[in-house]
Parts: structure tokens; C-alpha cells; sequence
């Protein structure tokens, strides 16, 4: 399971990666995202605080996408400046060393509950990789297949 590429509303390719994979951060707090989702990336992207204390991996061009969308609503005044010096801030640009591992930020693994040596989940979420504590991510996906189970599609 991998990435995708499909065809965006104005028309440019979006970058979709789906599936689950299960890593382990090095004793640096490297990470060696699986093949099928590092091609997609490379050669630089960034992380970002995710929802529920994940870690999102985002494309350059989703970066540019978050960058508009917040300023863009910080001009239409649904999101406060505050907020958006705090995505910035929180945002860390990386790229992929000779043994195509990226370094996770020190805040980010702290946000995330994650330390050096720590196991982790590397999931696909259609536009953005998502990295997880195991525990968190099984409650979560739990979460998410009740409600979708609630849903009929």
C-alpha cells in the first residue's frame, strides 16, 4: 500500500497515500518512512503538528496549500494571527538522508508521545502521512471505524 496519484478540483495532481505500516524510530529519532510513501515526498517535505497528537507528514506543495488556506482565513478573520504564527512555528521543513530517513523534530516527538528508539505507526491519510504511537493510533482508528460503521456509505 502506497501513494496515489489523482487529479485535484483545479485540476493538479494530488498526491494520496493510504495504507498502515509499522516502524521504529533509530536512538537519533530517525525515521524510515516505507518506499511507497518516501517517492511521493522526496526530495524534501515537512511536519506539522497533526490532529490528535500525531505527527503530519505533508508534501512541499500541501505546505504551500496550508500556508494560503490560513492566510487566506486570517484575512477573512476565521483564523487569529496567534494561530497562525503557531502552525508556522510548528512546522519543520526535512529532507531525506542517503538512507532515506527523516530526523523528527524534538517538540514534535514530545507532542506526538514519542521518543528515541520508540515504536511507531506510519499511516496513510490521503493528503498527508500521519506518524503514531501505537496506542494512540489503534484509538483512534477505533474511534473512526465506529462512526464509520454508524454510517452507511
Amino acid at each position: 500500500m502506497g501513494g496515489l496519484d489523482q487529479a485535484g478540483s483545479e485540476g493538479q495532481a494530488v498526491q494520496v497515500f493510504v495504507g498502515r505500516h509499522e516502524r521504529q524510530l533509530d536512538p537519533k529519532g530517525r525515521l524510515a518512512l516505507p518506499a511507497t510513501f518516501r517517492h511521493r515526498l522526496e526530495p524534501r517535505c515537512y511536519l506539522l503538528l497533526g490532529q490528535d497528537k500525531c505527527i503530519a507528514v505533508v508534501t512541499a506543495e500541501e505546505s504551500e496549500n496550508i500556508a494560503n488556506e490560513i492566510t487566506a482565513a486570517v484575512k477573512r478573520g476565521e483564523k487569529s494571527e496567534q494561530e497562525r504564527r503557531a502552525l508556522a512555528s510548528s512546522m519543520v521543513d526535512v529532507t531525506f538522508d542517503a538512507q532515506g530517513r527523516i530526523t523528527l523534530d524534538e517538540s514534535l516527538r514530545a507532542y506526538a508521545g514519542l521518543t528515541p528508539n520508540s515504536k511507531v505507526v506510519v499511516a496513510g491519510s490521503f493528503d498527508r502521512v500521519e506518524i503514531w504511537e501505537p496506542q494512540r493510533y489503534e484509538r483512534m482508528l477505533a474511534m473512526g471505524t465506529e462512526k464509520i460503521a454508524g454510517d452507511e456509505l
